[in-house]
């Protein structure tokens, strides 16, 4: 609460209502209302999320803005929200995020407009459910419902294949958080029958009992990341998605795995966490070097991105398990900023996709004689892609190489090679698309972007280049958090 204002309250059910307004709207004659409806809801639900910044004590390691409100008594299940070092960061993300993606799809979608913007403005509301929930029943409930609008979005406006890509992502998901459910109810009977998350973290369990909630996490959030081997739904959904669809799902919804793994597998399974933590490190390692390789061969611009993303949320997991503030704090730099480059990669994608109507590299060439302006802002993402030193890429995959450097030489040594690797696939993509003579008579048709595209790509721009110049803003909020995580768990080290 501030001001007498539930802020998180807000930031969750403010663009859900919006969400349910634009669907009242009607049919495609409609159209105009429902967009600019749409936009006002997703700006309204970020600029409710601007206090919890600017309000946000640093020095504090409790969590803040904190409402509580019975809700299920008879299973002592509250409506219990709250938001710290870790989590704020991507409820910002998020909310900033949902207005490029209403803007970019201003007259991309031409039909079911209001179905197509109310999903992305629930969803919106669902995801920072997903960030603020401090009772395990809510979050999960909010784990759940945000599925079903990414389902729809993919299913119903995506490419020739949806309906399979749909359902391959939706039953991953679904069926590891299954278990994620079965740890929950678990948890619930062992604490004395609570299903607030921060108590479990005093919980005393033995090493087979985290163990086994270990891996019931794991093959949650392993899904979401997604690491190697559970990553294959990713490429599939990504080709298939909706432009607008692939920028959320990279930006947004992949972070979820790596909140999951501060939030709940660090601080409930400690020892386990450190017992696997060699298993997971290894899994981390190879989406880097293995998946970076695979993505150096892709023919389709949207599945090289895909196959990227893997490669780079490999470092937020290594980040997670060496267990120092270094790969920690740069872990959720990662995330941050990679939610950033590769919502503007895909966004980048989509503009020359609704021009030319493919994806693939081949199609493609001399696009800057063409499209200069466009192409700079291209560079520049696919630049920070690389990790390019003064963009945001550079900053979380330089901290979390650091930090492994202070584990083990090996770790970073194989960790750094997404510079080599991130380097030849993002530029050789860009050489190829961008440069050289004109390809083709469609190439020869192409006209610059719109104030409009400009306008969003403009605003990722200064993202990436700010956070990559003076990331401080983005450090001090996490620093009380990650030390208190890492305390906790280095307390109960076997």
């Amino acid at each position: 609460m501030l001001l007498g204002f539930p802020l998180l309250s807000l930031a969750i059910w403010l663009p859900i209502l919006f969400g349910v307004l634009v669907l009242t709207t009607g049919g495609d004659r409609n159209a105009p209302l429902a967009r600019w409806l749409a936009l006002a809801g997703a700006l309204l639900g970020f600029l409710v999320t601007l206090p919890l910044y600017a309000k946000f004590d640093i020095s504090v390691v409790e969590m803040q803005f904190v409402e509580m409100r019975p809700w299920i008594e008879r299973f002592n299940a509250h409506y219990h929200l709250g938001v710290d070092g870790i989590s704020l960061l991507f409820i910002l993300l998020n909310s900033f995020m949902t207005p490029l993606v209403v803007i970019a799809s201003w007259r991309v979608i031409e039909s079911r407009v209001a179905q197509y913007m109310a999903a992305f403005l629930i969803m919106s509301g669902l995801l920072n459910g997903v960030f603020s929930s401090l009772d395990a029943v809510l979050f999960y409930l909010f784990f759940e419902a945000m599925l079903i609008p990414m389902f729809l979005i993919i299913g119903i406006w995506g490419g020739p294949d949806r309906v399979y890509a749909a359902v391959k992502f939706f039953l991953y998901t679904l069926l590891g958080s299954l278990l994620m459910l079965v740890a929950f109810i678990y948890l619930y009977d062992v604490s004395g029958g609570s299903f607030e998350i921060l108590d479990y973290h005093d919980l005393r369990l033995s090493l087979t009992e985290q163990i086994l909630i270990f891996i019931a996490f794991l093959l949650s959030f392993a899904v979401k990341v997604p690491m190697w081997p559970v990553h294959t739904w990713l490429p599939d959904a990504h080709v298939e998605a909706p432009t607008g669809g692939s920028v959320i799902l990279a930006a947004i919804l992949l972070k979820i795995g790596g909140y999951g793994f501060m939030r709940f597998s660090l601080p409930i399974t400690p020892d386990a966490s450190h017992y696997l933590a060699g298993f997971m490190i290894a899994l981390s390692l190879i989406a880097v070097v293995y998946i970076g390789l695979v993505a150096l061969v892709q023919a389709d611009m949207k599945k090289l991105i895909a196959y990227s993303s893997v490669s780079h949320m490999g470092f937020v997991t290594l980040g997670i398990f060496i267990f120092n503030a270094y790969g920690a704090e740069g872990a959720l730099v990662q995330m941050v900023s990679h939610g950033f480059i590769s919502g503007a990669l895909f966004l980048c994608v989509g503009v020359l996709y609704d021009r030319m109507h493919t994806r693939m590299i081949a199609d493609y060439g001399g696009v800057v004689n063409k499209m200069p302006v466009f192409a700079s802002l291209f560079m520049l993402f696919a630049m920070a892609n690389s990790g390019l030193p003064a963009t945001s890429g550079f900053v979380g995959e330089f901290m979390v190489i650091m930090g492994s450097l202070k584990v083990n030489f090996w770790y970073a040594a194989l960790a750094a090679t997404t510079l080599v690797f991130g380097a030849a696939y993002t530029l050789w993509m860009y050489k190829r698309v961008i440069f050289g003579a004109v390809a083709n008579s469609h190439v020869e048709a192409l006209s610059d972007i719109t104030l409009r595209e400009a306008l969003v790509l403009g605003l990722l721009a200064l993202a990436v280049l700010g956070m990559g110049v003076y990331p401080k803003p983005f450090t001090d909020v996490m620093h009380a958090s990650v030390n208190n995580l890492l305390t906790h768990v280095a307390q109960s080290k076997l």
